[in-house]
């Protein structure tokens, strides 16, 4: 009986291939899994139209596989397996983006396989004419990991060198937001703090060693500058290698760059027509957050149709932050007509990828909405703590501890409401804490009156504790 490795290669020798590295690459290195797996789907797509004839017009993924489903040569289940393997590839690019855990990076790396693998059975019939012969899966190993950890010490391997790098980086980006995420607790976030620092560290020396000769590891060598991953950053040693990576053809230098010529650096100054340049460059290459910036350019210049069209192709492609700047600019009509439902379900898409914003908006609407049901209240819930825990939003700090006070999340905490008021209140600016204040003076005199009636221990001593978070005059 085959392997599902064998299965794959018997599909297509190319595809084999890649779905070999994707699959070596799970259990250590998942992000490198993920994007084996976006690469392997691209792949897919080319396959299939070459089987009909057809000729994509566009190099982006999201078009390529639209265009598969309008030709009829792939059913509505393919294509939305399509679209989610080619979400699963944006998550492995940008893991931290996502509010990715490490156990949630490789647990998502391995479903993206085993969607891919289903998907490579069910297409089977329609490249070979035959139904995919019988396969056993082998489990997920980890001797990718020591094999490029033996390549990268003693084969002085630079692309070993590089994985390796991206490895620890990414473990770091992830220890980082959640030590962000606990900065509110006195102990716990020295510790997480220390191992990110460590892993940042060791991301930055293994970049150093690979950077002269592997571009991009050089683009990753000048981010560990610029961003001080060794301890101080050196901004004018980390933008000249972002500007050599990106001479050198470097997707996400380029993107970076030109996003700095948009912005201005330390050592570069604002220039509309090189962030253009560099803009462009990487948005052909299909990089997602440059085609939203080349967006931004657009829109800064007045562009509203130039800026709809980049943002909407960047939002297609699946990342989130053009989703939520283009759901606002339907909302406004701006570069298109004002359509309500498709600004809605853009605004939803962004929501459910992470976007603060995004998520801040829909809880809002979920929350005030007369047509809400308890399913949306608990999205709603989830929603807010994620803005609160990773955005540390003033306006979702208030907006949670109403809901928690009036019970419209099916349940009143006057301690999670205080709570959430007394930390609002820590962060507010001026126009916040005029908003505080009245509800500040409320929640004590509803705490007041409760106290007054009840006789409930558990009750009292619950009062008393949001009272004495609420003790300080406002």
């Amino acid at each position: 009986m085959l392997t599902d490795i064998e299965l794959v290669s018997e599909f297509s020798q190319v595809l084999g291939e890649d779905y070999r590295i994707a699959k070596s690459y799970v259990r250590d290195v998942p992000t490198q899994a993920l994007l084996h797996i976006r690469s392997f789907t691209h792949k897919l797509t080319d396959q299939l139209a070459q089987s009909q004839q057809i000729i994509f017009d566009s190099p982006n993924l999201y078009d390529h596989i639209e265009t598969l489903n309008r030709h009829r040569v792939i059913n509505v289940r393919i294509t939305r397996s399509l679209h989610r393997l080619r979400g699963d590839g944006n998550r492995g690019a940008h893991p931290e983006k996502y509010h990715l855990t490490a156990e949630a990076l490789q647990e998502l790396a391995q479903r993206a396989i085993e969607r891919l693998l289903r998907l490579v059975v069910e297409l089977f019939p329609l490249i070979h004419q035959r139904p995919a012969p019988e396969y056993q899966f082998e489990p997920f190993d980890s001797i990718a990991g020591r094999d490029l950890c033996y390549r990268a010490i003693m084969e002085n391997d630079h692309q070993a060198q590089y994985l390796v790098g991206m490895s620890l980086k990414t473990r770091a980006l992830m220890q980082r937001e959640q030590e962000q995420a606990l900065e509110e607790q006195d102990d716990e976030p020295k510790a997480q703090h220390l191992r990110s620092a460590d892993s940042f560290k060791q991301a930055a020396y293994w970049f150093a060693q690979a950077a002269p000769h592997h571009i991009d590891a050089l683009y990753e060598y000048g981010v560990s500058l610029l961003h001080g991953y060794n301890g101080e950053p050196d901004v004018s040693a980390g933008e000249t290698a972002i500007i050599g990576a990106a001479k050198a053809g470097v997707a996400n230098a380029m993107a970076l760059l030109g996003y700095f010529y948009l912005v201005g650096g330390e050592h570069i100054e604002v220039s509309h027509s090189d962030a253009l340049h560099y803009l462009q460059a990487a948005a052909a290459l299909e990089h997602s957050e440059a085609m939203a910036n080349l967006g931004v350019l657009y829109y800064q210049q007045g562009d509203y149709s130039q800026a709809y069209h980049y943002i909407s192709t960047a939002a297609n492609a699946g990342f989130p932050h053009a989703q939520y700047h283009l759901a606002l600019m339907l909302a406004r009509g701006e570069g298109c007509e004002p359509d309500a439902l498709a600004s809605q379900h853009w605004m939803a898409e962004a929501a459910e990828q992470g976007q603060l914003d995004a998520m801040l908006n829909r809880a809002q609407q979920m929350l005030n909405s007369d047509n809400a049901l308890g399913d949306d209240y608990s999205v709603a819930e989830r929603y807010l703590r994620q803005v609160v825990k990773y955005g540390h939003s003033v306006p979702a700090m208030i907006e949670l501890s109403i809901a928690l006070a009036d019970g419209i999340l099916g349940r009143i905490d006057v301690v999670g409401s205080a709570a959430l008021l007394n930390m609002a209140r820590a962060r507010a600016n001026e126009q916040e804490l005029a908003v505080i204040a009245p509800l500040w003076r409320s929640l004590v005199a509803q705490i007041d009156n409760v106290l007054a009636v009840t006789d409930n221990q558990a009750e009292v001593s619950a009062l008393e504790r949001a009272k004495e978070l609420l003790s300080e005059p406002i």
